[in-house]
């Protein structure tokens, strides 16, 4: 396995209670190369920010995480930061980080030129992803808003292709992906989303298409609303109908004993 010691970096920072921490990427060799930075950090970490500038042949990335989480990224289609944290946490805002991540890209440019150059005669290597599942963002509720959550990791290089179907037929409408995650063993994750309102007996899918796969690698999900038990209420009437019987024969009892004295 080549690997490959390499940092293009706009800003890395850990909080932790002891040493410093050393800076290491592996990357392996592909014409389509990110060049990025990942703390490796032992057990004694209180907090991991991390900074991640990179760029390929084909794409750009640049983004902000804390404690694994994605706080801000630069969507250079939209050519704007995103904030792509739920409604209820303080969102993380930057102003100035689009124009910063943007200026960041030439000189990314320029290093992967070099880099590709320089790696021209290494052997290629692809990795497929090792992990591949989907679920539902919030509990099943017939003919209630939802999302599927498609879960991919554990490839290299990014990014994979995500596809969904309904019923067998293809969907586009409602769909939305993140921009490619990085492990900490430099392989990548990506989120897909599908938008949908559950109907008893639908199936949706997600594909995965990948450089390392020789075809889609697929997962299957069916609607199916858990209906509520009649055990636990039948069990739990039948539990407070004895103890209404036991308190009534106790105060029978107790001014039954009351009179006899």
């Amino acid at each position: 396995m080549t690997s490959l010691s390499l940092c293009a970096v706009i800003g890395c920072c850990v909080s932790r209670s002891s040493d410093f921490l050393s800076v290491y990427m592996r990357m392996k060799m592909k014409l389509l190369l990110f060049l990025c930075c990942v703390l490796w950090v032992s057990a004694d970490v209180l907090h991991e920010d991390l900074a991640i500038g990179g760029c390929s042949e084909n794409d750009r990335e640049n983004m902000y995480t804390l404690e694994g989480e994605e706080v801000w990224y630069a969507d250079f289609k939209q050519r704007k930061g995103i904030e792509p944290q739920p409604p209820f946490v303080d969102h993380v805002t930057c102003p100035e980080c689009y124009e910063a991540a943007v200026a960041y890209q030439q000189i990314c440019r320029t290093s992967l030129e070099t880099a590709l150059e320089a790696m021209k005669d290494l052997p290629l290597e692809n990795d497929p992803p090792s992990s591949l599942i989907i679920y539902s963002r919030d509990d099943v509720d017939l003919g209630e808003k939802n999302s599927l959550i498609c879960h991919v990791s554990g490839f290299y290089p990014a990014p994979v292709n995500v596809s969904w179907t309904k019923n067998g037929e293809k969907v586009t409408e409602g769909t939305s992906i993140n921009v490619p995650f990085p492990n900490k063993d430099a392989s990548f994750t990506q989120i897909s989303r599908l938008d949908f309102i559950p109907q008893q007996g639908d199936i949706y899918s997600c594909s995965v298409e990948h450089l390392a796969l020789t075809q889609p690698l697929t997962r299957i999900w069916e609607v199916e609303k858990t209906q509520a038990g009649v055990g636990p209420a039948v069990f739990c009437a039948l539990g407070l109908t004895v103890g209404l019987l036991g308190v009534t024969a106790g105060t029978f009892f107790l001014i039954k004993g009351n009179e006899c004295s």
